[in-house]
């Protein structure tokens, strides 16, 4: 089989199809794109004319290559005009039966040497192979939208792929300017199969009433760097395109976080697919349009407004890198602040961490030294919870261990003034718990924040069963002065971040637990084709495997979903001392410093 590829069809000119056409022509290839619908082929090419146009515009092609990519692009509505293709490569509607009509028609058309490449995400490309005459030179080929602008392709195979068609596809990814990664065939390969699990728990944690979808969708982007959240993701995907993928990881995997959330087929019952049909989760302007608009569930301006308690001081307790980070937020924002540890020692050197912060944003430019002076003198180390009698807020941020923080709490109730605000940093035990240590329940919140507090701009305000109205809305107000992104969930486990976070990180693990794919490969599916600003095995050795599995024991143990139980490999690398960067080894190994 010839691994040199120069001449290719494309059967199916939706959106996807379109951009793997306009990859191939950009990059010198002859391409006939394929369509029964005469509209979508009109689309296909006023698409690719208006995107060489833009890129001409922004530089990035001159106009005489955007003249020959469109004249090496042309349309048929005849599957025989691909006869001399020595590439075909198919994007149509995904269900087994047109797919594997096309590749009926497909082998009697095209040369016995010429490659079949499906784009499928969801269905089996073995299934699909054994359909053809022959299946050797049946594989996978997984482009991400849009096809133009992501670098990730995976090429898939299945037990029947010979090895040369898999090599002149991975050739041509390369020449493309695309990364390929090397999967076997199972639904959703590596980054589908890792994000449309996340994707489906965001939409059941919306159906749930738990968060908004505002809320949900600005925690993750700003919780995590992602550069979409996970409702509009679903929207821009196609809600019923997700629902598709869910149902075919479901059927391979019966894993509950795979079955697809109700939401999912009654928007898709509804013909509410999202940014296609101009409504999903979000409104649009248009059918295909980007914009969304109001409707009936966006959150009013001042829906979280409110009598609230005035706040001029504030008190944080713990003497680590996030009581600091806190500390350091609340004083630039022109809070007198109270900062407690368990002694003065330890006081006065998370004083000192905080300056050495403020000193590093001077040098950056970020920071005056007339700022950075007013700052510090806001800030005032004391070695006793003595010190915070009249701070209007108290925020803990000590070790994450209930009873620690019950105990804490217990004495913040003594020692601070009546109408005082009792927040709690905690990022998965339960604020009712922490609460109940106190006879103020309802003076008591979660305030989590993210690290490094001074750069994460994320809150998640945590009210209890118990918390008061007020305390509520004096949060959210703070958070505004502090120039937070605040969102409100309830309180369990997890809360939004975390609940959506680690169950995805630990399903990466499973993938290498099952030898499905390996850690470079996995890191690289998902920052090339999800957009996340790191891969999840990098993510877990910064995070640190202990924390990490903790969180994931606190969530299986509340939703007792046997999916949440934590991989094995995890627990194992905890147990062996390897708990990720600090300790120089994790998932990867570290060069000591």
């Amino acid at each position: 089989m010839d691994t040199s590829l120069s001449t290719f069809a494309v059967v199916g000119l939706g959106t996807m199809g379109t951009g793997i056409a306009e990859v191939l022509a950009l990059a010198g290839r002859e391409v006939i794109g394929i369509d029964i619908s005469e509209a979508a082929a009109l689309s296909a090419v006023a698409s690719l004319e208006a995107s060489t146009a833009r890129a001409v515009r922004r530089g990035r092609i001159t106009e005489q290559e955007r003249t020959d990519a469109l004249a090496r692009f042309r349309t048929s509505d005849d599957l025989r005009t691909a006869a001399d293709a020595e590439l075909v490569i198919e994007v149509v509607p995904e269900t087994y039966e047109i797919k594997q009509q096309v590749f009926r028609e497909l082998d009697a058309i095209v040369s016995p040497t010429a490659i079949l490449a499906t784009g499928t995400n969801a269905l089996s490309v073995t299934r699909l192979a054994a359909e053809s005459q022959y299946p050797e030179r049946v594989l996978g080929l997984h482009f991400f939208n849009p096809a133009p602008a992501m670098k990730l392709v995976e090429v898939v195979s299945s037990v029947l792929t010979a090895p040369p068609a898999v090599e002149a596809v991975t050739a041509l990814a390369r020449e493309l300017g695309k990364e390929p990664v090397a999967v076997g065939d199972r639904p959703g390969f590596v980054a589908d199969g890792l994000l449309f699990g996340y994707l489906n728990q965001a939409a059941a944690m919306y159906e749930a009433n738990y968060a908004s979808r505002e809320d949900i969708d600005a925690a993750m982007k700003l919780g995590c760097g992602l550069p979409m959240g996970p409702l509009a993701l679903l929207d821009l995907i196609g809600v019923d395109t997700a629902r598709t993928v869910l149902e075919a990881m479901y059927a391979e995997s019966h894993d509950r976080l795979h079955a697809p959330a109700p939401v999912l087929g009654q928007l898709s019952s509804a013909g509410l697919t999202g940014r296609k049909a101009g409504r999903g989760f979000y409104t649009y302007d248009a059918p295909g349009g980007q914009d969304v608009v109001p409707d009936a569930l966006t959150p009013a301006a001042d829906a979280a407004s409110g009598a609230g308690r005035d706040v001029a001081s504030v008190g944080v307790a713990g003497s680590g890198t996030m009581a600091s980070g806190i500390a350091e937020v609340f004083a630039k924002a022109g809070y007198d602040v109270v900062l407690a540890a368990r002694s003065q020692e330890k006081a006065d050197i998370a004083r000192g961490r905080i300056a050495k912060s403020l000193e590093r944003s001077v040098a950056k430019g970020r920071l005056t030294p007339e700022a950075r002076d007013e700052t510090l003198a806001r800030i005032t180390a004391a070695g006793s919870l003595d010190a915070f009698a009249e701070v209007d807020l108290a925020v803990e941020a000590v070790a994450e261990d209930l009873e620690i923080k019950r105990q804490l709490f217990a004495a913040l109730d003594k020692v601070c003034r009546p109408g005082a605000i009792l927040a709690t940093t905690t990022s998965s035990l339960p604020v009712v718990a922490i609460a109940r240590a106190t006879a103020r329940p309802e003076d008591v919140i979660g305030m989590h924040f993210f690290n490094p507090a001074p750069a994460m701009k994320l809150v998640e305000v945590v009210r209890t069963v118990l918390t008061a109205d007020d305390v509520h809305a004096t949060v959210r107000s703070v958070c505004a002065r502090i120039r937070k992104h605040p969102v409100d969930c309830g309180d369990r486990a997890g809360f939004i971040v975390n609940a959506l976070l680690f169950p995805y990180l630990n399903n990466a693990i499973k993938m290498v637990e099952q030898h499905y794919a390996s850690l470079d490969d996995i890191d690289a599916a998902m920052k090339l084709g999800g957009g996340y600003p790191m891969g999840p095995f990098e993510l877990l050795d910064v995070v640190g495997l202990d924390v990490s599995l903790a969180i994931e024991k606190v969530l299986h143990k509340e939703f007792r979903d046997p999916g949440l139980a934590p991989a094995p490999l995890l627990e194992h690398l905890v147990a062996a001392g390897c708990l990720g960067r600090k300790t120089g080894r994790g998932f990867r190994e570290y060069a000591r410093r």
